[in-house]
């Protein structure tokens, strides 16, 4: 959500960051809509004060017996009896479509955002670890995988396109992969771990960002409620509504849940395999901090994601994203994107976003300065630590073997108790 005072003191700079968005002009639509309701705002405090001056009067002319007077003035508390409601019903109506004009535009890009409308624009800020040279043909996921349990078939027996079944060595693995992060964010990086519901009212999606807009990538359930996209949704909402001590800051949250998205944007892309599906795990990082601290946080926090893929010891790169790339909420993203051998390509397994006061301003969820009257919203941020179906991904198809075998990364083992290999079914 975006502050209407920022707005009425620079419009044109509000039109300049949204137009990187590719966003028209629509300062001037907003402020109209402002100014008539500060308008009826004026007119309504006005009418209340004159009412209880009027009212007040009228003790005072009967009592010196000025009945003419009185009454005069009865007749006038009485209009405003029907005007004063009519007045607070318009503004009400006002204020509802003021917010509802705020609550669809995206984020403001940060001034170090590269213009662009797709990812074509992202740029790439660094790399990390070599691509592994193989002596045969490396296979995707897609090929490699359902030798060793990964399940595709079954899955869309059960519950249609995108989803999978996972059986044996496959599911340990997916475990193994989203214990290891789970602990690793927690244990070695200082993240709180939470378990979080997977229900959620509209107020919650809507704070984080997801709603009114983006209601169509969601699935919602018969009494109202969604499904989790992301656990950025539940762990982003424990401070809606909050005034939070500065001694609080940062807090460091993370929660290991299933998402489930409707992928309604998605269509025709990545259809076969384990890369895009309604239904997948992932451990969420989120960040709520005092502004000051939001890009530091930012930063900490893409390192302890990259600390993921590293330990991994799979290849990855970062990128910055461009205006038209990002999410909506977000004002700074970094992506990493993993090394696929099979697809010869990197592809997305980690967004890292700062959403600055965006969210904040949408949950009410603000802090007091020490020392300071008055309070503050607070800054969010939120990443993967990691995707784990896309980690998952990334292992069978960076160290397969060409006996169709695949080797457990060396930071994976205690995870995996006895398992050095997973073994294809005879």
């Amino acid at each position: 959500m975006h502050d209407i005072r920022q707005i009425r003191e620079n419009p044109e700079a509000f039109d300049a960051g949204l137009a990187r968005r590719g966003v028209a002009p629509v300062a001037a639509d907003i402020l109209a809509l402002d100014e008539q309701r500060r308008a009826l705002q004026t007119r309504l405090q006005e009418g209340q004060n004159r009412r209880n001056e009027a009212s007040k009067a009228i003790g005072k002319a009967m009592s010196q017996g000025d009945i003419a007077t009185a009454e005069a003035l009865k007749t006038e508390v009485a209009g405003f009896k029907d005007a004063l409601p009519a007045l607070e019903a318009e503004e009400k109506d006002l204020g509802i479509r003021l917010q509802d004009a705020l609550a669809g535009l995206p984020n403001i890009p940060a001034d170090e955002v590269p213009d662009g409308e797709d990812e074509a624009g992202n740029a790439e800020v660094a790399r990390w670890g070599t691509p592994r040279e193989f002596e045969f043909a490396a296979k995707e996921h897609a090929d490699l995988g359902p030798a060793l349990g990964l399940d595709f078939e079954t899955g869309a027996l059960i519950s249609g396109a995108r989803f999978t079944f996972l059986k044996g060595q496959m599911a340990r693995l997916h475990r193994a992969l989203a214990q290891f992060m789970l602990d690793t964010q927690t244990e070695q990086n200082g993240y709180i771990e939470c378990s979080v519901p997977l229900l959620v009212k509209d107020e919650a999606v809507y704070g984080t960002g997801q709603l009114p807009k983006f209601a169509e990538d969601l699935f919602r359930t018969t009494d109202g409620r969604w499904l989790l996209p992301t656990a950025e949704v539940s762990l982003t909402n424990a401070v809606r509504e909050q005034i939070l001590s500065p001694e609080a800051l940062p807090l460091r949250m993370t929660a290991l849940t299933p998402c489930f998205r409707s992928e309604a944007g998605a269509a025709g892309r990545d259809t076969r395999g384990f890369i895009r599906q309604h239904q997948f795990e992932k451990v969420e990082l989120v960040t709520v901090c005092k502004p000051e601290d939001s890009g530091a946080e930012h930063a900490r926090m893409v390192a302890v994601a990259e600390g993921i893929l590293q330990a991994l010891e799979l290849p990855y790169r970062k990128m910055l994203l461009c205006a038209g790339d990002m999410g909506a909420t977000a004002r700074l993203t970094y992506d990493l994107e993993v090394w696929l051998p099979g697809q010869q390509a990197y592809r997305e397994i980690s967004s890292i976003s700062n959403c600055g006061d965006f969210q904040a301003r949408r949950m009410n969820a603000r802090y007091k300065p020490e020392g300071s009257k008055k309070t503050e919203f607070v800054h969010t941020l939120n990443g993967s630590g990691l995707a784990v179906g896309r980690t998952l991904v990334a292992v069978l198809e960076n160290y397969q073997q060409e006996d169709g075998s695949v080797l457990v990364p060396e930071a994976l083992k205690p995870w995996m108790g006895e398992i050095e290999r997973l073994q294809p079914a005879a």
